[in-house]
């Protein structure tokens, strides 16, 4: 048993989501078994995803990979420490460094994607470190304004069902297949998040999945209740049908019950520990099954007042931890891939668990639902209402002086967690993306050099800045890492903030910045970045014995993956977006979606570091988007060429 510190936050976010819909579709199912396990041989996907043509994961030439990485640290290093840093790869590249590349080549060869489950892994279910705020992202909906509990019922059975018709097009194999340049992307993510939950075990965590699962469990003032969302013949059960069973459950408890899900909000070490106690006792390990085998949960959250001014930072905060013990931790399933989150002041969303997929999914069903209910005021009616299971409680056993020992402990623990995380949510309405892309400039890359620049105004120095592409061109692709701190990134920074400097200069500089990004994202895009290929080495190491090279504790690797800045696109037309924590005690989170008319950025920072601020950090951000704006405006982009009827790829 240990007390939560500070610790370290790892993000691996996907870069952006897909916002287009795809159509309806109930068809005949091909799934896996209805429970497998991360630990055992994976059974072959669903016939319809294998019909995709996947490039291989490839192992790129050291040489390739160690030149880039030491142009991604030169603005982050002293001349001294660059001259080192030279010295130290040229070393590692003759020596230690050939050797790893070979033993990584032979297993490139031997397996489609090398890295996947090797990320998976290491990347996640070794990390020790709570799942909550350290792992597990909020995804907020659109807010809502409830008139009353009927209304809230309503609504939570509309989502309810419709994310059943998301899952019934994920097994239909009907999620549209797109493209980037000529390479399909892969959607094998998307089979991986319904009835999917991480199992808390000492050293390494296992994933368990359900896709065949045909219920949600509802957890209300912390009592847990099966509820089936088909019907006994297999048919979408109707909102009204799952709205009455949501008030049988609301009337019948009208106390608090114990917080069990409060113990899944501790480190991975506590309740791997926990959970082998709670589990032991009489009853309780059937009742932790049929939870993990949900396709999803869903909280019904006790209703918060919302301080002024403070609501969508409230929202989100609400959506990562929950607020606390007093407030509605305990009414969670951390463990739990999707958990649908609703309270009756508002806040709705998603709290999810990162380590089966990226964001994309998560966004893209929520998408869904809310285009579906917007368009639609009978959605969710056309369900079945016969042939119904009703809902079910799933007791517990009472809980004994152990069990008592550790709800103490955790609730101490993510009290502390909570306070801690500081979060502001910036709705930049300067301008949005529409304006950026008239200047011929790429959205995501102008507001990652708005990132560098408020940084840079603050601390007065650039920041190794993170940012996630995904590798979807890949079978079972997963993330990249996009260095967004570059020479070019901080030349521009540097003449933003030198008075001598022309308006023409900063913009000649700004626009070499953001070509610098794009450069650098196709790269990632392609599986062509740094440090993934220099993980897979370092775990070469590991894996073969032997000790791991002084190049991976060099200035370089060590300044360069001390991430101050951890972002993210997360894109939706909707007034949506997502949030997460630093991934350092001295950083900031930022996760935005960047719309036509305005951009929602969600800021973090822990309040026990004196060093970062992150409502100073949002009011500089936001004065370097207007002064990025105002040297554009004067220095006006050159006319574009005529367009021809030549197709050009996108990325």
């Amino acid at each position: 048993m240990r007390y939560l510190g500070n610790g370290k936050v790892l993000w691996n976010l996907t870069k952006n989501s897909i916002t287009h819909q795809s159509p309806n579709a109930l068809a005949s199912l091909h799934l896996h078994p209805a429970s497998y396990s991360s630990s055992k041989k994976p059974t072959a996907p669903p016939a319809e995803l294998q019909k995709q043509n996947l490039l291989t994961y490839h192992v790129l030439p050291l040489d390739e990979t160690l030149n880039r990485f030491t142009s991604t640290v030169e603005p982050l290093l002293t001349p001294e420490e660059l001259k080192l840093q030279k010295k130290i790869n040229d070393d590692f590249k003759h020596k230690e460094g050939d050797q790893l590349q070979m033993l990584l080549e032979d297993v490139g060869k031997a397996e489609k994607n090398w890295l996947a489950p090797r990320w998976l892994k290491a990347a996640y279910l070794q990390y020790r470190s709570p799942v909550t705020v350290y792992v597990s992202p909020g995804m907020t909906f659109p807010r809502q304004n409830f008139k009353d509990a009927q209304a809230v019922v309503d609504y939570t059975s509309k989502v309810i069902f419709g994310l059943g018709e998301f899952n019934d097009i994920v097994h239909a194999g009907k999620i549209p297949v797109v493209k980037m340049g000529k390479n399909e992307l892969d959607n094998g993510q998307f089979g991986k998040v319904f009835g999917t939950c991480r199992i808390p075990k000492r050293i390494t965590d296992e994933l368990v999945y359900n896709p065949r699962s045909d219920y949600v469990v509802v957890i209300y003032k912390n009592h847990f209740y099966k509820m089936q969302l088909y019907n006994k013949e297999g048919k979408l059960i109707a909102s009204r049908s799952l709205a009455s069973q949501l008030e049988e459950i609301m009337a019948k408890e009208t106390a608090p019950g114990v917080p069990y899900g409060i113990l899944t909000t501790d480190t991975r070490d506590n309740w791997a520990e926990a959970y082998e106690q709670l589990s032991s006792l009489p009853g309780n390990k059937a009742t932790i099954d049929t939870i993990q085998g949900a396709l999803f949960t869903v909280s019904l959250d006790e209703c918060t007042d919302l301080a002024a001014n403070e609501e969508t930072n409230e929202l989100i905060l609400g959506l990562i931890h929950g607020g606390g013990s007093k407030v509605n931790s305990g009414n969670r399933w951390m463990d739990k891939t999707i958990q649908l989150v609703v309270n009756p002041n508002g806040n709705v969303g998603f709290t999810y668990e990162h380590s089966p997929a990226e964001g994309q999914p998560i966004a893209m069903m929520m998408d869904y639902v809310v285009k579906k209910m917007k368009e639609n005021e009978s959605f969710g009616e056309c369900g079945a209402t016969d042939n119904i299971t009703p809902a079910a409680k799933l007791p517990f056993c009472p809980v004994n002086e152990c069990i008592e020992q550790w709800l103490f402990l955790v609730k101490r623990n993510i009290d502390n967690l909570a306070f801690q995380l500081q979060m502001k949510v910036l709705k930049f309405e300067g301008y949005g993306k529409g304006f950026i892309k008239k200047q011929r400039l790429g959205p995501d890359s102008f507001v990652q050099m708005a990132l560098q620049l408020a940084f840079y105004k603050m601390h007065n120095e650039p920041a190794a800045q993170y940012e996630s592409a995904h590798l979807r061109i890949f079978e079972g692709g997963r993330t990249e890492t996009i260095r967004s701190c570059s020479n070019e990134s901080l030349a521009f920074c540097r003449a933003m903030q030198d008075d001598k400097a022309t308006d023409q200069e900063r913009v000649d500089k700004l626009r070499a910045a953001v070509n610098s990004h794009q450069t650098y994202t196709r790269l990632a895009l392609q599986g062509k970045g740094v440090d993934r290929h220099l993980l897979g080495l370092k775990l070469m190491a590991a894996e073969n014995g032997k000790p791991v090279p002084e190049f991976f504790s060099s200035p370089g690797v060590v300044k360069s993956s001390h991430f101050r800045m951890s972002t993210s696109q997360v894109a939706t037309t909707y007034d949506a977006f997502m949030g997460y924590g630093p991934a350092v005690d001295d950083g900031y989170a930022c996760c935005y979606n960047p719309r036509e008319q305005d951009i929602i950025l969600a800021i973090s920072a822990w309040r026990y570091c004196q060093a970062t601020d992150h409502l100073k950090f949002a009011k500089t951000l936001e004065q370097s988007f207007l002064q990025m704006k105002d040297i554009l405006e004067k220095c006006p982009a050159p006319a574009a060429p005529e367009k021809t009827d030549k197709p050009k790829s996108k990325l």
